[in-house]
C-alpha cells in the first residue's frame, strides 16, 4: 500500500499537533508534513528553498487565517498552478463566515469544514476527514500529477 502524503497548514500549533495525531491514530499509511504559514506552504508545494526535496502532497488541510500569506491566497495560487491544482484541498478553519465559505469554493477548495470549539467535536471532524479522504475518496497521487 502506498503512503498518502498529507500537508497540514495551520499556525495554531495545538490544532496542528492534534490534527496530525488524530489522522495518524486513525489511518495507517499516512505521512504528514506540516507548516505554519502560507509562504512556507507555497514553498513546500513548489519544492523551493529548504523544501527542494520535499514530497509533493496528495492532500492538503489548509487553515484560512495564516501569517505571511493567508489561506485564501495559498488556495488561489495552488488552484491556478497547472501542476498543483489537482491536489485536493480541505479548508479547516475557525471561520464560519458565509463569505469565507463561498470564496473558498470559488477559489477551488474541495471541501470546507469549520473547526469545532470543543475537543470531542474536533476529534470527530478530523476523524471524518480521514475516513472520507483516505478511506473512500480516490486521490490523485503525486507521481500522477
Amino acid at each position: 500500500m502506498r503512503m498518502v502524503e498529507v500537508l497540514l497548514v495551520d499556525d495554531n500549533l495545538a490544532d496542528l499537533d492534534l490534527t496530525g495525531e488524530i489522522l495518524m491514530r486513525n489511518r495507517s499509511g499516512i505521512h504528514l508534513q506540516a507548516v505554519t504559514d502560507g509562504v512556507e506552504a507555497i514553498e513546500l508545494l513548489r519544492r523551493e528553498k529548504k523544501y527542494a526535496h520535499a514530497l509533493l502532497p496528495d492532500f492538503v488541510i489548509l487553515d484560512l487565517n495564516l501569517p505571511k500569506k493567508d489561506g485564501r491566497a495559498v488556495l488561489a495560487e495552488v488552484k491556478a498552478d497547472p501542476v498543483l491544482r489537482k491536489i485536493p484541498i480541505a479548508i479547516f478553519s475557525t471561520s464560519e463566515a458565509e463569505q469565507d465559505i463561498v470564496r473558498s469554493y470559488e477559489l477551488g477548495a474541495n471541501c470546507y469544514l469549520s473547526k469545532p470549539g470543543n475537543l470531542s467535536a474536533f476529534v470527530s471532524a478530523v476523524t471524518s476527514i480521514g475516513e472520507f479522504w483516505f478511506g473512500l475518496a480516490h486521490l490523485p497521487h503525486a507521481e500522477e500529477q
